[in-house]
């Protein structure tokens, strides 16, 4: 199954509860601006979620700015993630940013991989 062109054209929302927690983290990392969220081949579903600190931004970053949080995403993981919302959960099993991606048909139990 592919993609769907009007999904790729949607953007992707950073909720509240996950720009809190960016805010947090970027806090204790003073030489870090923003979390970078990929997409990459692999992982046990197709494709794997990516979260990492980053220090500048590069010249392909779709740039999400919420409650002063930043978060960048670059083109080609857009494509994979159009529509979809970052949320930051807060649980019984634990603590983890989680991406609802509508364009996933299949994902796994840890939330990080999935496929379309």
């Amino acid at each position: 199954m592919g993609i769907d062109a009007k999904s790729d054209m949607k953007g992707v929302e950073l909720t509240d509860a996950a720009a809190k927690r960016i805010v947090k983290v970027l806090e204790s990392e003073p030489d870090k601006i923003a979390l970078r969220v990929s997409v990459q081949g692999g992982g046990c579903s197709g494709f794997s979620y990516e979260f990492d600190l980053v220090s500048e931004r590069e010249e392909d970053d779709h740039v999400i700015e919420k409650n002063g949080a930043t978060v960048f995403i670059d083109e080609l993981s857009l494509v994979y993630m159009g529509g979809s919302e970052i949320d930051f959960v807060d649980d019984l099993i634990g603590q983890s940013f989680q991406i609802n991606n509508p364009n996933a048909v299949a994902s796994c139990g840890c939330g990080t991989s999935f496929s379309i």
